[in-house]
């Protein structure tokens, strides 16, 4: 069975780091895609960068790109969010999710059903 458990959430001032992880149980054969999401309270989910379990194409909303980095380790079967530079629009509850499959679909890999999905990490950016 595969679990996602999230980490390195908190509270920052704007202009502040955090790096999350999320750490794989359980395997999912012939790779996935990595994706990072996030919602706010009162708004819709956000898909805010995925990347291949197997590397290549990383993928961001425009709303991070330049601050977030994705990233993953094959081995460790974990993907990470460095975000620098957080700006108070980035509170909300950042989760992880796999999609089983060939890889990550796009410009628009957020559609892909990522039917595994931890709990959440709560980030609290603060003016």
């Amino acid at each position: 069975q595969v679990q996602l458990v999230e980490s390195g959430g908190g509270s920052v001032v704007a202009g502040g780091s955090l790096n999350l992880s999320c750490e794989m149980s359980g395997y999912i054969s012939g790779g996935h895609c990595w994706g990072w999401f996030r919602q706010a309270p009162g708004k819709e989910r956000e898909g805010v960068a995925a990347i291949y379990s197997g590397g290549g194409t990383r993928f961001y909303a425009d709303s991070v790109k330049g601050r977030f980095t994705i990233s993953r380790d094959k081995v460790k079967n974990m993907v990470y969010l460095q975000m620098n530079s957080l700006k108070p629009e980035d509170t909300a509850m950042y989760y992880c999710a796999a999609d089983p499959g060939a890889g990550c679909y796009g410009s628009t890999w957020y559609v892909q059903p990522f039917p595994y999905r931890g709990q959440g990490t709560q980030v609290t950016v603060s003016s």
